[in-house]
Protein backbone atom coordinates (compact mmCIF):
# COMPACT_ATOMS: atom_id res chain seq x y z
CA UNK A 1 0.00 0.00 0.00
CA UNK A 2 1.13 3.55 -0.72
CA UNK A 3 0.31 6.42 1.61
CA UNK A 4 0.63 9.83 -0.05
CA UNK A 5 1.26 12.73 2.32
CA UNK A 6 2.01 10.57 5.35
CA UNK A 7 3.20 13.44 7.59
CA UNK A 8 4.13 11.92 10.94
CA UNK A 9 3.40 8.40 9.72
CA UNK A 10 0.59 7.58 12.17
CA UNK A 11 -1.72 5.99 9.57
CA UNK A 12 1.16 4.13 7.90
CA UNK A 13 2.25 2.74 11.27
CA UNK A 14 -1.30 1.65 12.13
CA UNK A 15 -1.58 -0.07 8.75
CA UNK A 16 1.75 -1.81 9.31
CA UNK A 17 0.58 -3.05 12.72
CA UNK A 18 -2.54 -4.38 10.97
CA UNK A 19 -0.29 -6.41 8.66
CA UNK A 20 -0.03 -4.22 5.56
CA UNK A 21 3.22 -3.58 3.73
CA UNK A 22 3.22 0.23 3.46
CA UNK A 23 5.38 2.75 1.66
CA UNK A 24 4.70 6.16 3.21
CA UNK A 25 5.81 9.32 1.43
CA UNK A 26 5.68 13.04 2.13
CA UNK A 27 7.58 15.99 0.69
CA UNK A 28 8.24 17.15 4.25
CA UNK A 29 7.98 14.08 6.49
CA UNK A 30 7.65 14.61 10.22
CA UNK A 31 7.97 11.02 11.39
CA UNK A 32 10.01 7.85 11.22
CA UNK A 33 9.27 5.46 8.40
CA UNK A 34 8.14 8.21 6.01
CA UNK A 35 10.23 8.74 2.88
CA UNK A 36 11.02 12.32 1.86
CA UNK A 37 9.91 12.30 -1.76
CA UNK A 38 7.32 14.02 -3.92
CA UNK A 39 4.68 11.77 -5.46
CA UNK A 40 5.67 12.56 -9.05
CA UNK A 41 9.29 11.64 -8.21
CA UNK A 42 8.61 8.30 -6.49
CA UNK A 43 10.87 5.71 -8.13
CA UNK A 44 8.84 2.54 -7.53
CA UNK A 45 8.00 0.32 -10.50
CA UNK A 46 4.67 0.68 -12.30
CA UNK A 47 1.92 -1.37 -10.68
CA UNK A 48 3.87 -1.73 -7.42
CA UNK A 49 0.88 -1.07 -5.17
CA UNK A 50 -2.43 -2.85 -4.67
CA UNK A 51 -3.86 0.25 -3.04
CA UNK A 52 -3.11 3.87 -2.23
CA UNK A 53 -4.48 6.23 0.35
CA UNK A 54 -4.23 10.02 0.45
CA UNK A 55 -5.52 11.74 3.57
CA UNK A 56 -5.69 15.52 3.30
CA UNK A 57 -2.69 15.66 1.00
CA UNK A 58 -3.67 15.90 -2.67
CA UNK A 59 -4.87 19.49 -2.31
CA UNK A 60 -1.20 20.42 -1.76
CA UNK A 61 0.42 18.15 -4.39
CA UNK A 62 2.48 19.90 -7.06
CA UNK A 63 2.52 19.44 -9.96
CA UNK A 64 -1.01 18.03 -9.69
CA UNK A 65 -1.49 16.50 -13.16
CA UNK A 66 1.94 14.86 -13.24
CA UNK A 67 1.55 13.60 -9.66
CA UNK A 68 -1.89 12.10 -10.31
CA UNK A 69 -0.62 10.45 -13.51
CA UNK A 70 2.27 8.96 -11.53
CA UNK A 71 -0.17 7.71 -8.89
CA UNK A 72 -2.06 5.99 -11.70
CA UNK A 73 1.17 4.33 -12.85
CA UNK A 74 2.01 3.15 -9.34
CA UNK A 75 -1.32 1.48 -8.53
CA UNK A 76 -1.91 -1.79 -10.37
CA UNK A 77 -5.00 -2.13 -12.59
CA UNK A 78 -7.92 -3.04 -10.35
CA UNK A 79 -6.16 -1.49 -7.35
CA UNK A 80 -8.00 0.78 -4.94
CA UNK A 81 -7.51 4.48 -4.22
CA UNK A 82 -9.01 6.01 -1.06
CA UNK A 83 -9.02 9.78 -0.65
CA UNK A 84 -10.05 11.88 2.35
CA UNK A 85 -9.72 15.57 1.46
CA UNK A 86 -10.27 19.16 2.44
CA UNK A 87 -12.34 20.75 -0.33
CA UNK A 88 -11.05 24.29 -0.56
CA UNK A 89 -13.65 24.93 -3.27
CA UNK A 90 -16.39 24.59 -0.64
CA UNK A 91 -14.63 26.77 1.93
CA UNK A 92 -16.66 29.98 2.03
CA UNK A 93 -17.02 32.99 4.35
CA UNK A 94 -19.35 31.03 6.68
CA UNK A 95 -16.72 28.29 7.05
CA UNK A 96 -13.97 30.85 7.60
CA UNK A 97 -16.02 32.69 10.24
CA UNK A 98 -16.86 29.46 12.08
CA UNK A 99 -13.26 28.23 11.94
CA UNK A 100 -11.90 31.57 13.23
CA UNK A 101 -14.50 31.66 16.03
CA UNK A 102 -13.70 28.12 17.16
CA UNK A 103 -9.97 28.83 17.10
CA UNK A 104 -10.48 32.05 19.08
CA UNK A 105 -12.57 30.19 21.66
CA UNK A 106 -9.76 27.64 21.98
CA UNK A 107 -7.15 30.38 22.38
CA UNK A 108 -5.55 29.67 19.01
CA UNK A 109 -4.39 32.89 17.38
CA UNK A 110 -3.98 32.97 13.61
CA UNK A 111 -3.54 36.64 12.72
CA UNK A 112 -2.72 35.72 9.12
CA UNK A 113 -6.21 34.27 8.58
CA UNK A 114 -8.17 37.34 7.52
CA UNK A 115 -11.76 37.58 6.34
CA UNK A 116 -10.71 36.75 2.76
CA UNK A 117 -8.96 33.63 4.02
CA UNK A 118 -10.90 31.36 1.64
CA UNK A 119 -9.72 33.30 -1.39
CA UNK A 120 -6.14 33.07 -0.15
CA UNK A 121 -6.44 29.29 0.30
CA UNK A 122 -7.86 28.84 -3.20
CA UNK A 123 -4.73 30.46 -4.65
CA UNK A 124 -2.48 27.66 -3.41
CA UNK A 125 -4.70 24.59 -2.90
CA UNK A 126 -6.49 22.32 -5.35
CA UNK A 127 -10.26 21.88 -4.94
CA UNK A 128 -11.67 18.35 -4.99
CA UNK A 129 -13.13 18.85 -8.49
CA UNK A 130 -9.65 19.61 -9.85
CA UNK A 131 -8.11 16.63 -8.05
CA UNK A 132 -10.87 14.39 -9.37
CA UNK A 133 -10.31 15.59 -12.93
CA UNK A 134 -6.56 14.96 -12.66
CA UNK A 135 -7.17 11.40 -11.42
CA UNK A 136 -9.96 10.55 -13.89
CA UNK A 137 -7.73 9.27 -16.72
CA UNK A 138 -6.31 6.52 -14.48
CA UNK A 139 -9.08 5.88 -11.94
CA UNK A 140 -12.81 5.20 -12.09
CA UNK A 141 -13.85 7.42 -9.19
CA UNK A 142 -17.07 7.46 -7.26
CA UNK A 143 -18.80 10.72 -6.48
CA UNK A 144 -17.27 12.67 -3.59
CA UNK A 145 -19.10 12.10 -0.32
CA UNK A 146 -19.24 15.48 1.41
CA UNK A 147 -18.79 15.81 5.13
CA UNK A 148 -17.30 17.85 7.94
CA UNK A 149 -13.63 18.79 7.95
CA UNK A 150 -13.11 22.02 9.87
CA UNK A 151 -13.09 20.32 13.29
CA UNK A 152 -9.94 18.45 12.19
CA UNK A 153 -8.06 21.66 11.45
CA UNK A 154 -6.39 22.63 14.75
CA UNK A 155 -9.61 22.06 16.72
CA UNK A 156 -10.93 19.61 19.30
CA UNK A 157 -12.50 16.51 17.70
CA UNK A 158 -15.53 17.01 19.94
CA UNK A 159 -16.57 19.77 17.49
CA UNK A 160 -17.22 17.16 14.79
CA UNK A 161 -20.80 16.58 15.97
CA UNK A 162 -21.50 20.30 16.04
CA UNK A 163 -20.05 20.78 12.57
CA UNK A 164 -22.06 17.81 11.24
CA UNK A 165 -25.27 19.38 12.58
CA UNK A 166 -24.43 22.76 11.03
CA UNK A 167 -23.65 21.13 7.67
CA UNK A 168 -26.91 19.11 7.79
CA UNK A 169 -28.87 22.29 8.56
CA UNK A 170 -27.22 24.14 5.66
CA UNK A 171 -25.55 26.64 8.00
CA UNK A 172 -22.02 25.50 7.07
CA UNK A 173 -20.69 24.03 3.84
CA UNK A 174 -19.32 20.48 3.85
CA UNK A 175 -15.62 21.20 3.41
CA UNK A 176 -14.57 17.56 3.66
CA UNK A 177 -14.87 15.01 0.87
CA UNK A 178 -14.16 11.30 0.64
CA UNK A 179 -13.72 9.44 -2.62
CA UNK A 180 -12.94 5.87 -3.58
CA UNK A 181 -11.61 4.86 -6.96
CA UNK A 182 -10.49 1.78 -8.85
CA UNK A 183 -7.46 1.82 -11.14
CA UNK A 184 -8.62 1.34 -14.74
Amino acid sequence: MLEVGAGEGDLANALRVAGYDVVAIDREPRGDGVRAVALHELDEAAGSFDAAVAVVSLHHVEPLAESCARLGDLVRPGGILVIDEFDVGAFDERAGRWQRAQRAAAGIDHPDHAHDWGEELRHHMHPVAEIRAALAPAFALGEPVPGPYLYRWDLDPVLRTIEERLVAAGDLPATGARLVGVRR
